[in-house]
């Protein structure tokens, strides 16, 4: 009888991949990136156990929507106090934040408890094309949008 192989945590090989951003549709982007921050693009890809790799983006800032997003999506952030609700659409957090955008699009993609935390935490994102990542030789990763 065959059994089912389950991947442990120390037996995973990590790598490090770069994503180029720009030019590339922010939700179609985040999913598959999510999906290799997760390890779903492995054989050994085990539910419970993080078989993911690292991933890091650059040209945040030169990431795009589609359509009307940029004026008509809009992130809720509360401060925690009363009264502190905050609205912005997508266009003003591109301007101040474009960091943020991907992560945010990354992280509703990924699990809701400790181990979608540890996922998320595997994720680097950059505005620009500089980062600080070059000694984990990076390999780029290819992903097609539309």
């Amino acid at each position: 009888m065959k059994d089912t192989y389950m991947a442990k945590a120390g037996d995973v090989e990590k790598k490090w991949y770069i994503v180029d951003a720009e030019g590339k549709t922010v939700g179609r982007m985040a999913a598959e990136i999510a999906k290799v921050l997760r390890g779903k693009n492995k054989p050994v890809f085990t539910p419970h156990v993080d078989t993911g790799d690292y991933v890091i983006v650059i040209n945040a800032a030169k990431a795009v929507f589609t359509g009307k997003k940029l004026r008509k999506k809009v992130y809720f952030h509360h401060s925690g106090y009363l009264g502190g609700g905050k609205y912005a659409t997508a266009g003003e957090w591109m301007k101040k934040f474009p960091e943020r955008v991907i992560e945010h699009a990354v992280k509703g993609m990924l699990p809701k408890n400790k181990l979608g935390a540890d996922l998320f935490r595997k994720l680097h994102v950059f505005a620009d094309d500089k980062h600080p990542h070059a000694a984990q030789k990076p390999e780029e990763l290819k992903i097609e949008t539309r």
